[in-house]
């Protein structure tokens, strides 16, 4: 497995649930009705997207390059604090 990072927008919707989009992947949008299950569908759309890329015999963009694990990873999150 291969892990990649990549920023994504979480865009909520006035009827409820999130889009997903990722600025530096324009092909990756996706929605869920909650963050976690918005989350697991850009990985989903992630995984497509890969596949149809290596289908057609293209290198990967350059936002797509494997996580290494030495390198720090900036992660933002959102946390409910009573």
């Amino acid at each position: 497995m291969t892990v990649y990072k990549l920023p994504l927008v979480l865009e909520p919707q006035p009827e409820g649930g999130y889009v997903v989009t990722c600025p530096f992947l324009p092909e990756l949008i996706t929605e869920g009705d909650t963050v976690q299950e918005a989350l697991a569908n850009a990985n989903n759309a992630l995984e497509a997207i890969i596949d149809a890329i290596k289908q057609l015999k293209r290198p990967l963009p350059a936002a797509l390059q494997p996580f290494q694990a030495d390198k720090p990873l900036w992660v933002e999150t959102i946390l409910a604090v009573a």
